[in-house]
């Protein structure tokens, strides 16, 4: 592994965030849910805001003042903290769940799969403080074979990539579906490639695809064969337009996301790698069994 150059000290941590604001990276892992907070491409302090295991995690973002949510696919069901200095978990439910989404809107809700292939779009409503209700509205959308992520209105799982629509669940295609982006144009990683939906599902890259996110804005991040793949932000989306990332560190990428101007990817050995536009960043969190990665915008107080 290469030097970790980008260590900073405990006090600068404290001050790390400066004029360049803060975003939150929530990292699901077999221990827990560690948070890591950035500006641009600093690292700032980390630590674990949950000590039950994680198996996907999500921010939604909500308007008319209510707080943002980070939400945790766990074993136990769906846990739900409002996003902020010291995030309190609470499970809303008790089915286990797989993966979970935001919808891509500001109504509250976010779309969850649960361990019995069972997805639903779960309500959340307002509680004390900016947080969430303990009593959530949920909508039984379908079922999916074996279902392995949520983003915006696609379900990714075993038998292929499924739309949420009014209806419920359409299958739109593919198969070995093992992750989804649903903003901008739509992104399916799968065992055979990674494509992207045009005139019916194109394809990008040839080769075994685990990983894909997309900012909705042209950018967007994907794994295929072990390689980071970085789209250039073009109006296409072929071969030609994704090349290989020269990470700081050798280590297999498992989780990537998007926030405010950066792009953030965590390692199956718990490397945080962060990059602003000027080339990535990194820092060790030391965890282990990451499954997924989500980033808050946070208001800081005055």
């Amino acid at each position: 592994m290469a030097p970790a150059e980008d260590d900073i000290s405990i006090d600068e941590k404290r001050v790390y965030a400066g004029s360049a604001g803060r975003t939150d990276a929530y990292v699901a892992t077999g221990a827990g849910v560690v948070r890591v907070s950035l500006s641009a491409d600093k690292v700032g302090a980390f630590d674990m805001v949950a000590r039950d295991p994680a198996r996907d995690v999500a921010v939604l973002s909500r308007g008319d003042g209510a707080a943002d949510l980070v939400a945790a696919a766990t074993p136990d069901g769906l846990a739900v903290a409002a996003v902020g200095d010291d995030p309190e978990f609470a499970l809303v439910d008790d089915c286990p769940a797989v993966a979970v989404g935001a919808t891509g809107t500001r109504d509250g809700s976010l779309l969850v799969a649960r361990e019995d292939g069972a997805v639903g779009r779960v309500e959340l409503q307002g509680g004390e403080e900016g947080g969430p209700s303990a009593a959530p509205s949920t909508t039984r959308l379908g079922s999916v074979a074996e279902p392995r992520a949520v983003d915006g209105a696609l379900v990714a799982g075993a038998e292929g990539v499924y739309r949420v629509g009014e209806d419920g669940l359409t299958d739109v295609g593919l198969d070995d579906a093992r992750d989804a982006a649903g903003s901008g144009t739509p992104l399916a990683a799968t065992g055979a490639g990674l494509y992207w939906l045009g005139n019916g599902w194109m394809t990008a890259r040839e080769g075994a695809a685990d990983a894909v996110a997309a900012d909705g804005d042209g950018h967007a991040m994907a794994v295929v064969d072990g390689d980071l793949l970085v789209h250039s932000g073009a109006g296409e989306w072929d071969d030609e337009t994704w090349a290989v990332a020269d990470l700081p560190v050798d280590e297999t990428v498992v989780a990537l996301g998007y926030g405010p101007g950066v792009s953030v990817v965590v390692t199956g050995v718990g490397t945080l790698c962060v990059d602003a536009g000027d080339g990535w960043r990194h820092q060790v969190v030391g965890v282990r069994e990451v499954a997924g990665v989500a980033l808050a915008d946070v208001e800081e107080d005055e």
